[in-house]
């Protein structure tokens, strides 16, 4: 089997499911320069795991602090204030195009003082059955698998601010043990596996102004630091898709009833720049070297590295902290992916009982990601309700 197709084969479908780009489905990608996305190892890393976050543009760093925090910033788990609460996502993936891949997320947190709480969670992709071929013929049908389990803390170090950190393992197994035969030798595809941290902060004030009461709230999140993961025995390495993301969220009590959020998340990928015909660029470069790396390196200079952020906009309504309404937007330059989309959800919590929903709407016409939803389930497990 052609190593070069195995890896076409899988990156052309997690780039098409995270980036949206119907241009790297065709193989075109190498050829046009209209399109310069930083790839790395294991994207679904970065995907919106809860329809909470989802259904607001996948702005979730200064977000108010839940069960589903450590994927977006492990310092807010200093702020839970319930002793045990667990949630559990899902989301049919790519339905427009396969009827048999999905994303699933589970997380609970555990309370150990007032001012501090752990989590566990784990991430989990089944991109469905592929079958690879070789000279035509079909060959060895192969269902790809990604988990990654993470455990986080977060210390509240003041009536203000708390710090979080977060520890996770990543297992990507696209094409299980195969062997490959390319130009430069015979080897043997393997699972990856890798290794990585979480660094977050999280600030947060309550305001009067005038007769309205306000809470500010800032957050900042590096995620996905760590050891570069390979895909066979030939030791090529991969990035993982180390992240920085920093946004502010503010909520307006409208009346003791009625209350209102707005949230701005920027994220940036702190992985280095790599032509699509030359893969191979980055494999002498560093994790920490590829990180500083990734401010200077995009072929258009400053300008093209400010294309390199997204934006995530989200506005979440709540009724009597039972009810809740949410809409986002999710803006990625064109040169950097194209992914531009609308998201809205509802929300309600009842008692020990909550669920969310989100749907996304994408601004590119038949787009792959069109028609998704998410869905959460909440369990408040502890005597409050």
């Amino acid at each position: 089997m052609n190593y070069t197709f195995i890896r076409s084969t899988i990156l052309g479908i997690l780039l098409v499911s995270f980036s949206g780009l119907s241009a790297l489905a065709q193989n075109s990608i190498g050829q046009n320069q209209d399109y310069r996305p930083i790839t790395t190892a294991v994207p679904v890393l970065l995907v919106a795991p809860d329809a909470r976050a989802a259904a607001m543009g996948d702005a979730g760093v200064a977000t108010s602090p839940d069960v589903n925090s450590p994927h977006w910033n492990p310092a807010k788990l200093g702020f839970l204030e319930s002793d045990f609460e667990a949630s559990l996502s899902y989301t049919p993936w790519l339905r427009n195009v396969v009827d048999d891949m999905y994303l699933a997320y589970l997380s609970a947190h555990k309370k150990l003082s007032p001012n501090s709480s752990i989590a566990l969670s784990m991430l989990y992709f089944d991109l469905g059955e592929i079958v690879f071929s070789q000279t035509g013929n079909d060959f060895q049908p192969f269902n790809p698998k990604e988990y990654a389990i993470n455990l986080s803390y977060g210390q509240k170090l003041s009536e203000n601010l708390s710090l979080g950190v977060g520890a996770r393992y990543i297992r990507s197994n696209l094409a299980g043990n195969t062997n490959v035969v390319s130009p430069s030798g015979n080897f043997e595809s393997t699972p990856g596996n890798s290794a990585s941290v979480d660094l977050g902060i999280y600030y947060t004030k309550d305001l009067a102004l005038g007769s309205k009461n306000y809470n500010l709230a800032l957050g900042g999140n590096i995620s996905n630091v760590g050891a570069k993961i390979s895909y066979s025995t030939a030791g090529r390495k991969d990035f993982l898709p180390t992240n920085l993301r920093l946004g502010t969220a503010i909520t307006m009590e409208l009346d003791p009833y009625n209350k209102l959020t707005l949230a701005i998340d920027g994220n940036k990928l702190l992985v280095p720049y790599s032509r699509p015909d030359d893969a191979s660029a980055n494999d002498q470069t560093n994790v920490f070297s590829g990180i500083f790396k990734s401010f200077t390196d995009a072929p258009g200079g400053g300008s093209e590295e400010l294309k390199e952020v997204t934006l995530s906009t989200g506005l979440e309504y709540w009724y009597d902290n039972m009810f809740a309404a949410r809409a986002g937007y999710f803006f990625e330059n064109e040169l950097k992916g194209g992914r531009q989309f609308l998201a809205m959800g509802l929300g309600i919590r009842y008692q020990k009982f909550g669920v969310d929903a989100a749907y996304m709407v994408p601004n590119e016409q038949n787009s792959p990601l069109a028609q998704t939803i998410r869905f959460s389930l909440h369990f408040k497990l502890d005597g409050a309700e």
